[in-house]
């Protein structure tokens, strides 16, 4: 994966005039041969949320307008955005005159998709309309004050408990979900959701397991995919959903998804974003 050429983590000059070449795809399958994963055959399902909330516009009578945006990028798609790529393209938005929302949305939704390589969908919304937050979504339990004997701070699969003899469907919840940017090596925050149904994980060794990305850089869907890929190896669950709510840096925030269920959702924004 070359990012010789992404303009993250270098000095970059806001456009004034609306450029789709601003958007830098980065190839995933990448990371998934890290993982072991090869051929196209990922054992998911699932997309990656991104919230921009820079997104703005001339109308006809040249007054600007603003709005915020949901953009779901398939987990299929052969790349991903490089997030200031994404900011950059966002923002040279801002002096064009489209006719309305819906066709700066359309716009959007072409050109991320042309860059991306798979249909990507977009939909705006009004920064007038209100938004409850919450810490987390309701049913999931919090693991993030589980008693540890010790504890690391780098990537370690192997501190996962060993799979239990008992089988449950539960949701658990960590707000202590750090990664770097593999760049610029910013911090990125996110609040983990792992649902599934299967042998009982051992919530202190999750625990662990999820602090030890403090230090791993690399970028917010490669994290999700290493979490979802070591649960499943570990602990073999019928069925696993792993999200990971990000937040907000620079007015993008991007959350990602895979789940062994097709229809699987990220949830509502919660409080960070």
């Amino acid at each position: 994966m070359s990012l010789i050429n992404a303009p993250l983590g270098k000095s970059s000059e806001y456009p004034d005039s609306y450029d789709p070449a601003l958007l830098f795809p980065v190839a995933r399958d990448v990371n998934r041969r890290k993982i072991g994963l090869e051929d196209g055959r990922w054992p998911w399902f699932g997309e990656d949320l991104w919230q921009g909330w820079e997104i703005s516009w001339l109308r006809s009578d040249g007054v600007p307008a603003v709005a915020w945006a949901e953009i779901l990028v398939p987990a299929a798609s052969p790349s991903i955005i490089e997030s200031k790529s994404m900011k950059l393209y966002l923002n040279s938005l801002n002096q064009a005159v489209f006719s309305s929302a819906e066709r700066v949305g359309e716009v959007i939704a072409q050109d991320l998709s042309s860059a991306s390589g798979a249909a990507v969908s977009v939909r705006l919304h009004s920064v007038d309309e209100g938004v409850r937050l919450a810490g987390r979504p309701e049913g999931f339990v919090l693991i993030d004050n589980e008693s540890v004997d010790e504890i690391g701070y780098e990537y370690d699969p192997g501190v996962l408990g060993q799979a239990s003899d008992e089988i449950v469907t539960e949701r658990l919840c960590s707000h202590l979900l750090k990664s770097n940017c593999p760049v610029t090596g910013q911090p990125d925050w996110a609040t983990l959701l792992v649902e599934y149904t299967g042998p009982a994980i051992d919530r202190a060794s999750l625990l662990r397991y999820v602090v030890g990305f403090r230090q791993t850089q690399d970028f917010h869907e490669h994290c999700v995919e290493t979490i979802f890929t070591d649960l499943m190896a570990r602990f073999r669950p019928e069925h696993l959903t792993v999200c990971a709510r990000y937040t907000r840096r620079g007015g993008l925030d991007i959350n990602p998804l895979r789940s062994t269920v097709p229809d699987a959702s990220p949830g509502p924004r919660l409080i960070r974003q």
